[in-house]
């Protein structure tokens, strides 16, 4: 890689941080999580990408008449290289709500710069990666380098509540946008040492979980059947689960499948009302070898059981259920290419593994083509004070010009 794009990168502090504090500036929550989606920030992208000069910049915007405009946006965009076989970026333009801002030191949507690190909801996941990608294509053009590959950059909608108004509208809509022997890289999944090259994902299952029981007065529990004491069972016989499927692989991280109970919807509004509805969620990150029907019925049977104990029913509802697919081979072009580029930029040694978490590589792998997830993280996406490490995007920024470039 010519040394003039790294002389570029290492001057680009200021300009990473001019980048978070726009996109921070913009929040791009999803309307299942009640904000206005990502149309304010794809306009800004689309203006940025025209000041930066990418090229072939295109809009495959899907409806969606629950956001501002009615549409979700996706863009793509290219810097030509010497071949058209391209390295496709592909990122993710929605965040997930802040939570409870009382956790954060800071504003969530103002960017907050302490040293090398900077704030905001946002920033990791998957900030980070989109400025990465500017900074890489900025760089290339401003030093006025061809490179031997072609880069293209895609920013995609909806990656963190399901997907569908995102990076599979654009294949549909576009089918001639990625080519079969383009290579694919998502920078969304990593570690501190930027070592991990993700090529497989567990399934995922989200399940609601409503429990009926018969509101009473809190003073004659004898009237009623408490649901959240039913629900509460319910919960605590999922940890069950882990004996039903108990399964570990080394290739990820954790080994296991995973059964977590995460979000509760409110019952009753004052304490002396004993409540005759509970609804929970459950977040299942299941090992590709188990069929995920399975894991789903001997949930609701776990259910059925804890329930009936208090006089209680439950019904299991599927929110969403995304069967693991095939891995990318530990040999595939873009694998092959990534850790070469790691060794050769970074002097590391990469190794490849598996997550509990999906990322957009899961729609890519569906569709029979191979692609990594990768970056350099902390990680801490979803956390309150959300941090990313300047040096970190820049360093990845260098990983992939270097990717770009034929030995």
């Amino acid at each position: 890689m010519p040394a003039r794009l790294l002389s570029y990168l290492d001057g680009r502090r200021e300009r990473v941080i001019h980048l978070q504090r726009e996109l921070t500036s913009r929040p791009a929550v999803g309307p299942d999580n009640n904000g206005p989606g990502e149309a304010a920030r794809a306009v800004w992208l689309e203006e940025e990408a025209a000041r930066i000069g990418l090229e072939r910049v295109r809009r495959h915007d899907c409806p969606d008449p629950r956001c501002a405009g009615a549409f979700r946006p996706n863009i793509s965009a290219r810097v030509p290289g010497k071949s058209d076989k391209t390295l496709w970026l592909i990122t993710h333009l929605d965040i997930v709500p802040p939570g409870d801002e009382r956790l954060w030191q800071s504003p969530p949507y103002t960017l907050r710069v302490e040293g090398d690190y900077v704030y905001g909801r946002g920033v990791e996941d998957n900030q980070q990666a989109i400025v990465t990608s500017l900074l890489a294509g900025e760089a290339l053009i401003t030093c006025g380098i061809v490179p031997d590959l072609t880069l293209g950059l895609l920013f995609v909608a909806d990656e963190e509540t399901g997907m569908s108004y995102g990076l599979p509208h654009v294949l549909a809509d576009a089918p001639e946008l990625i080519g079969r022997h383009d290579l694919l890289l998502v920078p969304d999944m990593g570690c501190r040492t930027g070592d991990m090259v993700e090529t497989a994902e567990k399934s995922r299952l989200w399940l609601k979980v409503t429990v009926n029981g018969r509101q009473c007065h809190a003073g004659n529990p004898q009237d009623g059947v408490n649901s959240l004491s039913a629900a509460a069972a319910c919960i605590l016989a999922t940890e069950k689960l882990n004996d039903a499927f108990p399964d570990s692989d080394p290739l990820f991280t954790p080994p296991r499948s995973t059964f977590v109970p995460t979000k509760k919807d409110a019952n009753v509004e004052n304490i002396n009302t004993m409540p005759g509805r509970d609804v929970f969620y459950l977040d299942c990150r299941v090992l590709p070898r188990y069929d995920l029907a399975d894991v789903e019925a001997e949930i609701r049977a776990l259910a059925d059981e804890a329930a009936g104990r208090y006089g209680a029913t439950a019904e299991v509802e599927r929110i969403c259920g995304e069967q693991a697919t095939d891995p990318t081979p530990a040999d595939a072009p873009v694998v092959l290419r990534l850790l070469d580029a790691l060794r050769r930029h970074r002097g590391i040694e990469g190794k490849v593994c598996g997550t509990g978490g999906q990322t957009l590589a899961l729609c890519l792998r569906r569709r029979g083509l191979y692609a990594a997830a990768w970056s350099t993280l902390i990680p801490n996406a979803h956390a309150p004070d959300e941090k990313s490490d300047i040096r970190a995007a820049i360093a990845d920024a260098g990983t992939v010009l270097t990717m770009l470039f034929n030995v």
